[in-house]
Protein backbone atom coordinates (compact mmCIF):
# COMPACT_ATOMS: atom_id res chain seq x y z
CA UNK A 1 0.00 0.00 0.00
CA UNK A 2 1.27 3.49 -0.83
CA UNK A 3 1.33 6.50 1.46
CA UNK A 4 -0.85 8.31 -1.09
CA UNK A 5 -3.52 5.61 -0.68
CA UNK A 6 -3.42 6.21 3.06
CA UNK A 7 -3.77 9.96 2.63
CA UNK A 8 -6.80 9.40 0.40
CA UNK A 9 -8.82 7.88 3.29
CA UNK A 10 -10.87 10.96 4.17
CA UNK A 11 -12.05 9.73 7.57
CA UNK A 12 -8.46 9.64 8.84
CA UNK A 13 -7.60 13.26 7.95
CA UNK A 14 -3.87 12.50 7.64
CA UNK A 15 -1.41 15.13 6.38
CA UNK A 16 1.92 14.54 4.63
CA UNK A 17 4.71 16.63 6.21
CA UNK A 18 7.77 15.22 4.41
CA UNK A 19 8.88 12.64 1.87
CA UNK A 20 7.52 10.81 -1.16
CA UNK A 21 3.80 9.97 -1.05
CA UNK A 22 4.36 7.11 -3.53
CA UNK A 23 6.48 5.13 -1.04
CA UNK A 24 4.97 1.72 -0.28
CA UNK A 25 4.64 -0.05 3.07
CA UNK A 26 3.60 -3.60 3.89
CA UNK A 27 2.78 -3.60 7.61
CA UNK A 28 1.93 -1.22 10.48
CA UNK A 29 4.06 -1.14 13.62
CA UNK A 30 3.25 0.95 16.74
CA UNK A 31 6.09 1.92 19.05
CA UNK A 32 7.30 4.61 21.45
CA UNK A 33 10.68 3.03 22.15
CA UNK A 34 13.58 5.45 21.61
CA UNK A 35 15.59 2.64 19.89
CA UNK A 36 13.06 0.42 18.08
CA UNK A 37 15.50 -1.09 15.58
CA UNK A 38 15.59 -4.63 17.00
CA UNK A 39 11.84 -5.01 16.51
CA UNK A 40 11.77 -3.83 12.88
CA UNK A 41 11.88 -6.13 9.87
CA UNK A 42 11.71 -3.48 7.10
CA UNK A 43 8.92 -2.04 4.99
CA UNK A 44 6.75 -0.87 7.92
CA UNK A 45 4.69 2.22 8.52
CA UNK A 46 5.76 3.07 12.08
CA UNK A 47 3.22 4.90 14.26
CA UNK A 48 4.53 6.76 17.30
CA UNK A 49 3.04 9.00 19.99
CA UNK A 50 6.40 10.82 20.47
CA UNK A 51 6.78 9.61 24.08
CA UNK A 52 10.49 9.09 23.39
CA UNK A 53 11.08 12.81 22.52
CA UNK A 54 12.53 14.89 25.34
CA UNK A 55 14.84 17.21 23.36
CA UNK A 56 15.13 18.20 19.70
CA UNK A 57 18.20 15.99 19.31
CA UNK A 58 16.09 12.90 20.05
CA UNK A 59 14.31 13.24 16.70
CA UNK A 60 17.42 12.69 14.60
CA UNK A 61 18.40 9.59 16.64
CA UNK A 62 14.91 8.10 16.33
CA UNK A 63 14.70 8.70 12.58
CA UNK A 64 18.19 7.24 12.06
CA UNK A 65 17.12 4.06 13.88
CA UNK A 66 14.05 3.80 11.63
CA UNK A 67 16.03 4.27 8.43
CA UNK A 68 18.62 1.69 9.49
CA UNK A 69 15.75 -0.72 10.17
CA UNK A 70 14.40 -0.27 6.64
CA UNK A 71 11.18 1.47 7.67
CA UNK A 72 9.09 2.82 4.76
CA UNK A 73 7.36 5.72 6.52
CA UNK A 74 6.63 7.32 9.89
CA UNK A 75 3.26 8.38 11.28
CA UNK A 76 3.52 10.83 14.21
CA UNK A 77 0.59 11.41 16.57
CA UNK A 78 -0.16 15.00 17.60
CA UNK A 79 -1.92 14.05 20.86
CA UNK A 80 1.04 14.56 23.23
CA UNK A 81 2.46 17.84 21.95
CA UNK A 82 -0.52 19.13 19.99
CA UNK A 83 1.59 19.20 16.83
CA UNK A 84 4.47 17.38 15.13
CA UNK A 85 7.71 19.19 16.09
CA UNK A 86 9.76 20.89 13.39
CA UNK A 87 12.90 19.00 14.39
CA UNK A 88 11.20 15.69 13.53
CA UNK A 89 10.04 17.07 10.17
CA UNK A 90 13.58 18.25 9.43
CA UNK A 91 15.12 14.89 10.42
CA UNK A 92 12.71 13.02 8.12
CA UNK A 93 13.37 15.40 5.23
CA UNK A 94 17.12 14.91 5.58
CA UNK A 95 16.76 11.13 5.76
CA UNK A 96 14.26 10.92 2.89
CA UNK A 97 11.71 9.24 5.17
CA UNK A 98 8.03 10.07 4.50
CA UNK A 99 6.36 11.63 7.58
CA UNK A 100 2.59 11.71 8.11
CA UNK A 101 0.81 13.68 10.84
CA UNK A 102 -1.91 11.67 12.62
CA UNK A 103 -4.53 14.07 14.12
CA UNK A 104 -5.50 13.94 17.79
CA UNK A 105 -8.94 12.47 17.15
CA UNK A 106 -7.57 9.41 15.27
CA UNK A 107 -6.27 6.52 17.38
CA UNK A 108 -3.48 4.32 16.11
CA UNK A 109 -5.74 1.28 16.57
CA UNK A 110 -8.39 2.81 14.29
CA UNK A 111 -5.77 3.60 11.66
CA UNK A 112 -4.30 0.07 11.80
CA UNK A 113 -7.76 -1.54 11.55
CA UNK A 114 -8.62 0.52 8.47
CA UNK A 115 -5.32 -0.24 6.78
CA UNK A 116 -5.23 -4.01 7.44
CA UNK A 117 -7.94 -5.06 4.91
CA UNK A 118 -6.39 -2.87 2.25
CA UNK A 119 -2.97 -4.45 2.80
CA UNK A 120 -4.57 -7.89 2.47
CA UNK A 121 -6.17 -6.71 -0.75
CA UNK A 122 -2.76 -5.57 -2.02
CA UNK A 123 -1.39 -9.07 -1.35
CA UNK A 124 -4.29 -10.61 -3.27
CA UNK A 125 -3.73 -8.18 -6.13
CA UNK A 126 -0.02 -9.05 -6.22
CA UNK A 127 -0.81 -12.77 -6.31
CA UNK A 128 -3.30 -12.17 -9.09
CA UNK A 129 -0.76 -10.20 -11.11
CA UNK A 130 1.84 -12.90 -10.62
CA UNK A 131 -0.58 -15.60 -11.76
CA UNK A 132 -1.40 -13.61 -14.90
CA UNK A 133 2.28 -13.08 -15.71
CA UNK A 134 3.16 -16.74 -15.19
CA UNK A 135 0.11 -17.79 -17.22
CA UNK A 136 1.25 -15.55 -20.08
CA UNK A 137 4.67 -17.23 -20.03
CA UNK A 138 3.08 -20.68 -19.92
CA UNK A 139 1.01 -19.77 -22.97
CA UNK A 140 4.16 -18.92 -24.93
CA UNK A 141 4.55 -15.16 -24.46
CA UNK A 142 8.10 -14.02 -25.25
CA UNK A 143 10.02 -11.38 -23.31
CA UNK A 144 8.63 -8.58 -25.45
CA UNK A 145 5.07 -9.72 -24.72
CA UNK A 146 5.93 -10.08 -21.04
CA UNK A 147 7.22 -6.49 -20.90
CA UNK A 148 4.08 -5.17 -22.58
CA UNK A 149 1.97 -7.02 -20.03
CA UNK A 150 3.98 -5.79 -17.04
CA UNK A 151 3.80 -2.20 -18.28
CA UNK A 152 0.02 -2.57 -18.24
CA UNK A 153 -0.24 -4.61 -15.01
CA UNK A 154 2.48 -3.02 -12.90
CA UNK A 155 3.13 0.33 -14.56
CA UNK A 156 6.82 -0.64 -14.77
CA UNK A 157 8.94 0.09 -17.86
CA UNK A 158 12.61 -0.46 -18.59
CA UNK A 159 14.86 -3.05 -20.20
CA UNK A 160 16.56 -6.39 -19.73
CA UNK A 161 20.30 -6.19 -20.47
CA UNK A 162 23.12 -8.67 -20.71
CA UNK A 163 26.23 -8.15 -18.57
CA UNK A 164 28.05 -6.80 -21.64
CA UNK A 165 25.41 -4.12 -22.25
CA UNK A 166 23.28 -5.70 -24.99
CA UNK A 167 19.61 -4.73 -24.83
CA UNK A 168 17.67 -8.00 -24.83
CA UNK A 169 14.24 -6.40 -24.59
CA UNK A 170 12.93 -2.91 -23.82
CA UNK A 171 14.79 0.38 -24.10
CA UNK A 172 17.70 1.92 -22.17
CA UNK A 173 19.45 5.25 -22.72
CA UNK A 174 22.98 4.01 -21.90
CA UNK A 175 22.97 0.19 -21.71
CA UNK A 176 26.77 -0.14 -21.38
CA UNK A 177 26.88 2.12 -18.32
CA UNK A 178 23.94 0.29 -16.74
CA UNK A 179 25.75 -3.00 -17.34
CA UNK A 180 28.90 -1.67 -15.67
CA UNK A 181 26.83 -0.48 -12.70
CA UNK A 182 25.29 -3.97 -12.45
CA UNK A 183 28.72 -5.62 -12.55
CA UNK A 184 30.20 -3.37 -9.86
CA UNK A 185 27.22 -2.90 -7.52
CA UNK A 186 28.06 -4.32 -4.07
CA UNK A 187 24.37 -5.16 -3.56
CA UNK A 188 21.28 -5.46 -5.73
CA UNK A 189 18.81 -3.89 -6.23
CA UNK A 190 20.70 -0.66 -6.78
CA UNK A 191 20.06 2.74 -8.35
CA UNK A 192 22.11 3.74 -11.41
CA UNK A 193 21.56 6.09 -14.32
CA UNK A 194 17.96 6.86 -13.42
CA UNK A 195 17.03 3.17 -13.18
CA UNK A 196 16.73 0.51 -10.48
CA UNK A 197 18.78 -2.61 -11.22
CA UNK A 198 17.59 -6.10 -10.28
CA UNK A 199 19.46 -9.35 -10.92
CA UNK A 200 17.66 -11.86 -13.12
CA UNK A 201 18.04 -15.35 -11.67
CA UNK A 202 20.98 -16.61 -9.65
CA UNK A 203 23.70 -16.95 -12.29
CA UNK A 204 27.19 -15.49 -12.24
CA UNK A 205 27.02 -11.77 -12.96
CA UNK A 206 29.51 -12.01 -15.85
CA UNK A 207 27.07 -14.28 -17.72
CA UNK A 208 23.93 -12.85 -16.14
CA UNK A 209 21.07 -10.61 -17.11
CA UNK A 210 19.99 -7.46 -15.33
CA UNK A 211 16.52 -5.91 -15.18
CA UNK A 212 16.75 -2.11 -15.36
CA UNK A 213 13.43 -0.58 -14.26
CA UNK A 214 12.94 3.10 -15.06
CA UNK A 215 12.96 5.37 -12.02
CA UNK A 216 13.52 4.68 -8.32
CA UNK A 217 11.83 1.38 -7.42
CA UNK A 218 13.70 0.77 -4.16
CA UNK A 219 10.55 1.69 -2.26
CA UNK A 220 8.53 -0.71 -4.42
CA UNK A 221 11.16 -3.42 -4.78
CA UNK A 222 8.55 -6.18 -4.72
CA UNK A 223 7.46 -5.13 -8.22
CA UNK A 224 11.03 -5.37 -9.53
CA UNK A 225 11.54 -8.75 -7.88
CA UNK A 226 8.25 -9.97 -9.37
CA UNK A 227 9.21 -8.94 -12.90
CA UNK A 228 12.79 -10.24 -12.52
CA UNK A 229 11.41 -13.62 -11.43
CA UNK A 230 9.21 -13.78 -14.54
CA UNK A 231 12.16 -12.87 -16.79
CA UNK A 232 14.20 -15.60 -15.06
CA UNK A 233 11.44 -18.11 -15.83
CA UNK A 234 11.60 -17.21 -19.51
CA UNK A 235 15.40 -17.41 -19.52
CA UNK A 236 15.21 -20.81 -17.87
CA UNK A 237 12.86 -21.99 -20.60
CA UNK A 238 15.28 -20.82 -23.29
CA UNK A 239 18.12 -22.53 -21.42
CA UNK A 240 16.40 -25.90 -21.72
CA UNK A 241 16.73 -25.79 -25.50
CA UNK A 242 20.29 -24.50 -25.40
CA UNK A 243 21.39 -27.43 -23.28
CA UNK A 244 20.52 -29.80 -26.15
CA UNK A 245 22.29 -27.52 -28.64
CA UNK A 246 25.44 -27.53 -26.48
CA UNK A 247 25.51 -31.30 -26.49
CA UNK A 248 25.27 -31.36 -30.30
CA UNK A 249 28.03 -28.72 -30.59
CA UNK A 250 30.23 -30.72 -28.22
CA UNK A 251 29.73 -33.84 -30.32
CA UNK A 252 30.68 -31.89 -33.46
CA UNK A 253 33.93 -30.61 -31.92
CA UNK A 254 34.80 -34.05 -30.51
CA UNK A 255 34.23 -35.64 -33.93
CA UNK A 256 36.42 -33.01 -35.62
CA UNK A 257 39.28 -33.56 -33.17
CA UNK A 258 38.94 -37.32 -33.70
CA UNK A 259 39.31 -36.72 -37.49
CA UNK A 260 35.97 -38.31 -38.28
CA UNK A 261 34.73 -38.78 -41.85
CA UNK A 262 34.08 -35.49 -43.69
CA UNK A 263 30.57 -36.55 -44.65
CA UNK A 264 29.75 -37.16 -40.98
CA UNK A 265 31.21 -33.80 -40.01
CA UNK A 266 29.21 -32.02 -42.71
CA UNK A 267 26.05 -33.66 -41.38
CA UNK A 268 26.89 -32.55 -37.84
CA UNK A 269 27.62 -29.03 -39.08
CA UNK A 270 24.19 -28.87 -40.69
CA UNK A 271 22.64 -30.11 -37.44
CA UNK A 272 24.29 -27.12 -35.76
CA UNK A 273 22.83 -24.75 -38.36
CA UNK A 274 25.86 -24.28 -40.67
CA UNK A 275 25.82 -25.38 -44.33
CA UNK A 276 28.83 -27.17 -45.80
CA UNK A 277 29.86 -24.17 -47.94
CA UNK A 278 28.99 -21.48 -45.37
CA UNK A 279 31.91 -19.43 -43.94
CA UNK A 280 32.40 -19.72 -40.18
CA UNK A 281 34.96 -19.12 -37.43
CA UNK A 282 35.76 -20.98 -34.22
CA UNK A 283 35.96 -19.23 -30.84
CA UNK A 284 37.43 -20.68 -27.64
CA UNK A 285 36.93 -19.08 -24.22
CA UNK A 286 37.71 -19.41 -20.53
CA UNK A 287 36.85 -17.16 -17.59
CA UNK A 288 39.10 -17.67 -14.61
CA UNK A 289 39.83 -16.14 -11.22
CA UNK A 290 43.55 -15.34 -10.92
CA UNK A 291 45.04 -16.80 -7.77
CA UNK A 292 42.02 -18.97 -6.93
CA UNK A 293 42.69 -22.32 -5.35
CA UNK A 294 40.25 -23.98 -7.72
CA UNK A 295 36.58 -24.78 -7.89
CA UNK A 296 33.97 -22.16 -8.61
CA UNK A 297 34.65 -18.80 -10.09
CA UNK A 298 33.99 -15.71 -7.95
CA UNK A 299 30.35 -15.06 -7.29
CA UNK A 300 29.28 -18.19 -9.14
CA UNK A 301 25.92 -19.69 -8.29
CA UNK A 302 23.82 -22.14 -10.26
CA UNK A 303 23.17 -20.89 -13.77
CA UNK A 304 19.64 -21.01 -15.22
CA UNK A 305 18.26 -24.53 -15.43
CA UNK A 306 19.27 -27.51 -13.32
CA UNK A 307 22.49 -26.96 -11.41
CA UNK A 308 25.60 -28.58 -12.89
CA UNK A 309 27.16 -31.53 -11.09
CA UNK A 310 30.22 -29.42 -10.19
CA UNK A 311 30.74 -25.67 -9.67
CA UNK A 312 31.09 -23.66 -12.87
CA UNK A 313 34.78 -23.68 -13.76
CA UNK A 314 36.72 -21.53 -16.25
CA UNK A 315 35.51 -23.40 -19.36
CA UNK A 316 31.83 -23.52 -18.36
CA UNK A 317 31.69 -19.87 -17.28
CA UNK A 318 33.77 -18.79 -20.28
CA UNK A 319 31.32 -20.57 -22.57
CA UNK A 320 28.30 -18.88 -21.01
CA UNK A 321 29.95 -15.47 -21.30
CA UNK A 322 30.90 -16.16 -24.93
CA UNK A 323 27.29 -17.04 -25.72
CA UNK A 324 26.12 -13.75 -24.19
CA UNK A 325 28.78 -11.74 -26.05
CA UNK A 326 27.44 -13.22 -29.29
CA UNK A 327 23.83 -12.45 -28.27
CA UNK A 328 22.97 -16.13 -27.86
CA UNK A 329 23.31 -16.74 -31.62
CA UNK A 330 25.61 -19.67 -30.83
CA UNK A 331 26.26 -22.20 -28.10
CA UNK A 332 29.66 -22.95 -26.58
CA UNK A 333 30.52 -26.48 -25.48
CA UNK A 334 33.33 -27.15 -22.97
CA UNK A 335 36.18 -29.26 -24.35
CA UNK A 336 38.30 -31.60 -22.21
CA UNK A 337 40.26 -29.76 -19.50
CA UNK A 338 43.28 -32.00 -20.21
CA UNK A 339 43.53 -31.93 -24.00
CA UNK A 340 45.91 -33.94 -26.15
CA UNK A 341 48.92 -31.92 -27.26
CA UNK A 342 47.87 -29.34 -29.81
CA UNK A 343 44.15 -30.13 -29.67
CA UNK A 344 43.21 -26.60 -28.64
CA UNK A 345 41.13 -27.92 -25.73
CA UNK A 346 40.68 -26.68 -22.21
CA UNK A 347 38.08 -24.02 -22.97
CA UNK A 348 34.54 -23.76 -24.27
CA UNK A 349 34.35 -23.92 -28.06
CA UNK A 350 31.74 -22.26 -30.29
CA UNK A 351 31.40 -22.62 -34.06
CA UNK A 352 30.14 -19.24 -35.28
CA UNK A 353 28.50 -18.78 -38.68
CA UNK A 354 29.81 -15.47 -40.10
CA UNK A 355 26.74 -14.70 -42.26
CA UNK A 356 28.11 -11.69 -44.06
CA UNK A 357 30.56 -10.61 -41.34
CA UNK A 358 34.31 -10.96 -41.45
CA UNK A 359 36.33 -12.64 -38.72
CA UNK A 360 37.76 -9.20 -37.93
CA UNK A 361 34.27 -7.76 -37.39
CA UNK A 362 33.46 -10.69 -35.11
CA UNK A 363 36.64 -10.01 -33.13
CA UNK A 364 35.70 -6.32 -32.77
CA UNK A 365 32.29 -7.31 -31.43
CA UNK A 366 33.86 -9.64 -28.88
CA UNK A 367 36.35 -6.98 -27.77
CA UNK A 368 33.60 -4.39 -27.31
CA UNK A 369 31.66 -6.70 -25.01
CA UNK A 370 34.78 -7.80 -23.15
CA UNK A 371 35.64 -4.13 -22.48
CA UNK A 372 32.34 -3.73 -20.57
CA UNK A 373 32.87 -6.99 -18.67
CA UNK A 374 36.32 -5.77 -17.59
CA UNK A 375 34.47 -3.67 -14.97
CA UNK A 376 33.78 -6.85 -12.99
CA UNK A 377 36.67 -7.36 -10.55
CA UNK A 378 38.26 -10.76 -10.06
CA UNK A 379 37.27 -12.42 -13.35
CA UNK A 380 39.66 -12.79 -16.29
CA UNK A 381 38.02 -13.54 -19.65
CA UNK A 382 40.26 -15.02 -22.37
CA UNK A 383 38.92 -15.57 -25.89
CA UNK A 384 40.70 -16.97 -28.93
CA UNK A 385 39.28 -16.63 -32.44
CA UNK A 386 40.28 -18.54 -35.59
CA UNK A 387 40.37 -17.11 -39.07
CA UNK A 388 37.55 -17.55 -41.59
CA UNK A 389 36.91 -21.21 -42.42
CA UNK A 390 34.73 -23.14 -44.88
CA UNK A 391 33.81 -26.81 -44.90
CA UNK A 392 34.01 -29.58 -42.34
CA UNK A 393 37.59 -30.50 -43.22
CA UNK A 394 38.80 -27.15 -41.84
CA UNK A 395 37.06 -27.52 -38.47
CA UNK A 396 39.83 -29.38 -36.60
CA UNK A 397 42.42 -26.79 -37.61
CA UNK A 398 40.03 -24.02 -36.59
CA UNK A 399 39.51 -25.54 -33.14
CA UNK A 400 43.28 -25.87 -32.67
CA UNK A 401 43.88 -22.33 -33.93
CA UNK A 402 41.26 -20.85 -31.59
CA UNK A 403 42.68 -22.84 -28.68
CA UNK A 404 46.20 -21.57 -29.34
CA UNK A 405 44.89 -18.00 -29.55
CA UNK A 406 42.99 -18.43 -26.28
CA UNK A 407 46.08 -19.72 -24.48
CA UNK A 408 48.00 -16.70 -25.75
CA UNK A 409 45.20 -14.49 -24.36
CA UNK A 410 45.51 -16.29 -21.01
CA UNK A 411 49.28 -15.72 -21.01
CA UNK A 412 48.64 -12.01 -21.60
CA UNK A 413 46.27 -11.81 -18.64
CA UNK A 414 43.01 -12.02 -20.62
CA UNK A 415 41.46 -10.37 -23.66
CA UNK A 416 40.59 -11.39 -27.20
CA UNK A 417 43.33 -12.79 -29.48
CA UNK A 418 42.81 -13.63 -33.15
CA UNK A 419 44.63 -16.13 -35.36
CA UNK A 420 46.60 -13.29 -36.97
CA UNK A 421 48.42 -12.75 -33.67
CA UNK A 422 49.49 -16.28 -32.87
CA UNK A 423 52.02 -17.05 -35.59
CA UNK A 424 54.88 -15.36 -33.75
CA UNK A 425 57.30 -16.13 -30.94
CA UNK A 426 54.52 -15.05 -28.55
CA UNK A 427 52.67 -18.33 -29.17
CA UNK A 428 55.81 -20.33 -28.40
CA UNK A 429 56.30 -18.42 -25.17
CA UNK A 430 52.64 -18.91 -24.24
CA UNK A 431 53.00 -22.70 -24.46
CA UNK A 432 55.98 -22.73 -22.05
CA UNK A 433 55.08 -22.89 -18.31
CA UNK A 434 55.50 -19.57 -16.57
CA UNK A 435 58.06 -20.82 -14.04
CA UNK A 436 60.25 -22.16 -16.88
CA UNK A 437 60.08 -18.82 -18.73
CA UNK A 438 60.97 -16.90 -15.58
CA UNK A 439 63.86 -19.24 -14.79
CA UNK A 440 65.23 -18.85 -18.34
CA UNK A 441 64.99 -15.04 -18.21
CA UNK A 442 66.48 -14.86 -14.72
CA UNK A 443 69.44 -17.11 -15.58
CA UNK A 444 70.33 -15.05 -18.65
CA UNK A 445 69.60 -11.52 -17.43
CA UNK A 446 70.30 -11.60 -13.69
CA UNK A 447 74.04 -10.69 -14.09
CA UNK A 448 73.02 -7.63 -16.11
CA UNK A 449 70.25 -6.59 -13.73
CA UNK A 450 72.63 -6.93 -10.76
CA UNK A 451 75.31 -4.88 -12.54
CA UNK A 452 72.78 -2.16 -13.41
CA UNK A 453 71.64 -1.94 -9.79
CA UNK A 454 75.22 -1.48 -8.59
CA UNK A 455 76.45 0.92 -11.29
CA UNK A 456 73.31 2.56 -12.74
CA UNK A 457 74.74 1.60 -16.14
CA UNK A 458 71.67 0.79 -18.26
CA UNK A 459 73.01 -2.46 -19.74
CA UNK A 460 69.59 -4.14 -19.97
CA UNK A 461 68.05 -1.13 -21.71
CA UNK A 462 70.99 -0.94 -24.10
CA UNK A 463 70.62 -4.64 -24.89
CA UNK A 464 66.92 -4.22 -25.71
CA UNK A 465 67.51 -1.21 -27.98
CA UNK A 466 70.47 -2.95 -29.66
CA UNK A 467 68.28 -5.94 -30.56
CA UNK A 468 65.42 -3.68 -31.70
CA UNK A 469 67.90 -1.96 -34.02
CA UNK A 470 68.93 -5.33 -35.51
CA UNK A 471 72.43 -5.04 -34.08
CA UNK A 472 73.21 -1.64 -35.65
CA UNK A 473 75.75 0.24 -33.51
CA UNK A 474 74.93 3.66 -34.95
CA UNK A 475 71.12 3.26 -34.86
CA UNK A 476 71.35 2.07 -31.26
CA UNK A 477 73.56 5.04 -30.29
CA UNK A 478 71.09 7.49 -31.88
CA UNK A 479 68.13 5.91 -30.02
CA UNK A 480 70.00 6.09 -26.71
CA UNK A 481 71.51 9.55 -27.40
CA UNK A 482 75.03 8.31 -26.60
CA UNK A 483 78.30 8.01 -28.53
CA UNK A 484 78.70 4.83 -30.62
CA UNK A 485 81.77 3.91 -28.56
CA UNK A 486 79.58 3.88 -25.44
CA UNK A 487 77.31 1.34 -27.12
CA UNK A 488 80.35 -0.80 -28.11
CA UNK A 489 81.62 -0.69 -24.53
CA UNK A 490 78.24 -1.68 -23.06
CA UNK A 491 77.73 -4.57 -25.51
CA UNK A 492 81.23 -5.87 -24.75
CA UNK A 493 80.43 -5.64 -21.03
CA UNK A 494 77.17 -7.59 -21.57
CA UNK A 495 79.09 -10.34 -23.36
CA UNK A 496 81.67 -10.52 -20.54
CA UNK A 497 79.01 -10.74 -17.81
CA UNK A 498 76.87 -13.38 -19.58
CA UNK A 499 79.42 -15.36 -21.54
CA UNK A 500 77.33 -14.85 -24.72
CA UNK A 501 78.29 -13.53 -28.15
CA UNK A 502 75.92 -10.89 -29.52
CA UNK A 503 77.29 -11.35 -33.04
CA UNK A 504 75.80 -14.86 -33.00
CA UNK A 505 72.11 -15.12 -34.06
CA UNK A 506 71.34 -17.90 -31.54
CA UNK A 507 72.53 -15.76 -28.61
CA UNK A 508 70.60 -12.75 -29.93
CA UNK A 509 67.43 -14.88 -30.07
CA UNK A 510 67.97 -16.07 -26.49
CA UNK A 511 68.31 -12.50 -25.26
CA UNK A 512 65.30 -11.37 -27.30
CA UNK A 513 63.06 -14.08 -25.78
CA UNK A 514 64.38 -13.46 -22.27
CA UNK A 515 63.60 -9.75 -22.55
CA UNK A 516 60.04 -10.57 -23.63
CA UNK A 517 59.43 -12.25 -20.28
CA UNK A 518 60.68 -9.41 -18.10
CA UNK A 519 60.28 -5.66 -17.96
CA UNK A 520 63.60 -3.91 -18.51
CA UNK A 521 64.28 -0.76 -16.52
CA UNK A 522 63.39 2.52 -18.27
Amino acid sequence: MRISDLLAIDELGLRLLAGDPEREFGTVHITDLPEPGRYLSGGELVLTGLMWRHTAADSARFVTALVEGGVSALGAGAARLGHVPADLVSACEQAGLPLVEVPVEVSFRTLAELVAPRLSGDVRDALGRHRRLVAALAEGADLRGLFELTAAELGVTGAVLSASGEVIVGTAADPAELARAYLTAPRLPALAGGATLFAVGRGHRAAGWVLACDGDLLGRADLGYELAACVALERGRLEEGRRVERRLAGQLVAAALAESDVAELNARLRTCGIDADEPYAVASATASRPGAAGGADPGSTPLPGPAPAAPAGPAVLGGRILEELLTREVVAAPVSAEPPQGSGGGGAVAVVALRGRSAGELAARLRAGAAVLAALPGVRLSVGLSGELTGAAALKGGVEEAGHARRLAEARGGGVVTSDEIYTHALLLATVPGDVRRSFADRLLSPLLAYDRRHQSGLVRTLGVFLDCSGSWHACAERLHVHVNTVRYRIRRIEELTGRDLSAMSDRVDFFLALRDTTPPA
